[in-house]
């Protein structure tokens, strides 16, 4: 193995985490996956196993060992809530590191997998939905990303949200009817009998059970009902994704100050479609202005956000070569 040094990239997930490590040059040399990794969502000793995964995989693949690492950075939402970092550190120092951890948000991570200048913006919409506007590589404006009760308007769950209340108003005789209903029962594995109780279709009251049984943020699971029948030219459910596209503008446009490359994450709004179609619409003349860049996730970022963390400022070149490189690992 050799002596120079590496470093460690972390893109730890509320549902999935990415390691990447990479030479100084910017050549991956290692990936792993592993679980949830934020201590925040799934708790300490989850996210350190989530985390530990990743990062011995990362390892295995390289014949490198902590030891051989100065440097990680764990990019991850929430660090500020979750109680400090003795709960990887720990572990880490367990394995033999005996580096500099430090943490980014993953918003962070985001936008330096697709670009590598030091200002710009980076939008994820996915389950959530949340927009950073960066400046000197540091994270300087923030919009929405307050969750499922408060926020993350254009969400997946947003959509969700108003698919479910949209095939309610359709079986209780409030809305219209949407195709979005039959798509919807299917999903929770509902009949749809003639029956009615206390005046009310039997399958608006087997929904409502089901619906309820689940986390509210399980409602964006229905999202992509609300694109199978956009494309069957449903009103409905053309109107709701026309709102979400406008929901993220306006988040957008809250942070929005000078030109730059906008990394997109996410499947909301990374699908050409409606959505996408309207966000850019509304943006107006400040879409002429952004360019546009979509990511899968964040490794390339936390790796090169440790190379910063290193004391190196990578360019694009390292970044593309950081991309280019991990491929041999997907």
């Amino acid at each position: 193995m050799s002596h120079e040094p590496l470093v460690l990239g972390i893109d730890a997930g509320g549902t999935s985490t990415r390691a990447l490590l990479s030479d100084s040059s910017g050549t991956s040399i290692g990936f792993g996956a592993g679980g949830r990794g934020n201590p925040v969502s799934a708790g300490a000793d989850r996210a350190a196993i989530g985390v530990l995964t990743a990062v011995d995989a990362a390892l295995s693949t390289s014949g490198a060992s902590l030891a051989d690492v100065p440097v990680i950075v764990a990019a991850m939402a929430g660090m500020q809530s979750s109680g400090g970092a003795d709960w990887l550190l720990g572990p880490l120092a367990e394995r033999g590191f005996r580096g500099q951890l430090s943490f980014e948000a993953d918003l962070l991570a985001i936008y330096f997998s697709g670009a590598a200048s030091p200002a710009g913006y980076a939008m994820v919409s996915g389950t959530g939905a949340c927009m950073i506007r960066v400046e000197h590589g540091e994270v300087v404006g923030t919009a929405d990303g307050l969750g499922w009760l408060l926020g993350d308007r254009g969400s997946g769950f947003w959509i969700g949200q108003q698919i479910v209340r949209a095939v309610v108003e359709d079986l209780d005789g409030t809305g219209p009817r949407t195709e979005l209903t039959a798509r919807v029962l299917e999903h929770y594995e509902l009949a749809n009998p003639p029956a009615t109780r206390e005046g009310r279709p039997e399958a608006l009251w087997r929904l409502v059970t089901a619906a309820y049984a689940h986390a509210p943020i399980e409602l964006a699971s229905l999202t992509p009902a609300a694109f199978e029948a956009a494309q069957a030219g449903d009103a409905v459910a053309i109107r709701i994704l026309r709102e979400a596209g406008e929901h993220l503008a306006h988040s957008l446009r809250a942070i929005l100050r000078e030109p730059g490359p906008l990394v997109v994450g996410g499947t909301v709004l990374a699908r050409p479609g409606i959505v996408r179609e309207t966000f850019l619409t509304a943006l107006g003349p400040a879409a002429d202005d952004l360019e546009l860049r979509s990511v899968g996730d964040g490794a390339v970022g936390a790796a090169m956000l440790a190379l910063r963390a290193h004391g190196a400022t990578p360019d694009d070149a390292v970044r593309q070569r950081l991309t280019d490189t991990l491929q041999r690992f997907r």
